[in-house]
């Protein structure tokens, strides 16, 4: 089966569009899903700017109570995993779980070894930097950002509490966000970018091989059946036609063929010449 013409043309076709067609949805699919994680952290930066600007007041007049419900409040919207703020110190002060309350973060896990990899604590990084994902004790993928709360002229002078003006973060806020819902885009992109890939390759593998099978395999195959008749004594400039490379073999076949048949004719009618000279010389001598 694989040794026939038609194999080797339309198997090796059907392989190389395979391949293309995989590797360029692969490649689409990634930059399509880097897209998206870039909105998604795009916009949970921009929300935890608000949250930092929300409560930018209630730290600076030092009303915690205030703040504790702020962090509440957003903390129990839906799709936010969890919602905290702690200090230059990696100590927990407010947050939308009270069990992690004074708790100190442990500054090797992502999200704050981007900035404490140094001797020197980095003071700003990029979305992406302080961007992480991961699954949280619920089982739930999370975006998670670190946001740095920085120091200004009226945090360092204000009357509440006192920051030294060369400490440039004051703390900082750390809000996740469940993935549930780019997840679920993402899987739904992914089918369909499957359904898409089979189509184009059944469209792609059928038109190529029905256009290799109109304009090469049948006019090979009778060119075939041609030479198998003129093999069998039909002698015929019947060959097909419409490609010029069967059109010049069908050609030269017959052309072949014919001087064949012009050469046996003439070798038969050389036999039978030397046959019947000699019967007429013995004849003649005899008389």
């Amino acid at each position: 089966m694989f040794n026939r013409f038609a194999s080797k043309a339309i198997i090796p076709v059907a392989l190389s569009l395979t391949g293309f067609v995989v590797i360029c949805s692969l490649i689409l699919y990634s930059s399509i899903k880097a897209d998206f994680l870039r909105d998604a952290v795009r916009q949970e930066t921009s929300l935890a700017d608000t949250v930092v600007s929300s409560t930018r007041y209630t730290m600076m007049t030092g009303d915690r109570k205030n703040l504790y419900h702020i962090i509440d409040s957003i903390g129990v919207q839906k799709g936010i995993e969890h919602l905290r703020i702690f200090n230059k110190d990696g100590v927990i002060m407010f947050s939308s779980d009270p069990g992690e309350l004074n708790q100190v973060v442990d500054k090797t896990t992502a999200g704050c070894i981007e900035c404490h990899s140094g001797p020197v604590p980095t003071v700003r990084l990029g979305s992406m930097q302080l961007a992480r994902h991961f699954v949280n004790a619920r089982d739930h993928n999370v975006l998670a950002i670190t946001a740095p709360i920085y120091n200004d002229a009226d945090c360092s002078a204000g009357d509440c509490h006192f920051h030294p003006s060369h400490q440039k973060v004051l703390g900082t806020l750390d809000i996740g966000l469940s993935t549930a819902s780019l997840d679920s885009s993402l899987l739904a992109l992914r089918w369909k970018m499957i359904v898409f890939c089979i189509m184009v390759l059944i469209l792609s593998v059928g038109g190529v091989s029905a256009l290799l099978r109109r304009n090469l395999l049948t006019p090979i195959n009778q060119l075939l059946d041609y030479v198998k008749k003129v093999s069998e004594g039909t002698l015929e400039n019947d060959f097909p036609r419409g490609v010029s490379e069967v059109e010049t073999l069908g050609q030269s076949y017959f052309d072949m063929a014919r001087e064949k048949h012009l050469a046996e004719t003439t070798l038969i009618k050389a036999k039978k010449t030397d046959i019947t000279t000699p019967e007429k010389d013995h004849k003649q001598g005899k008389k």
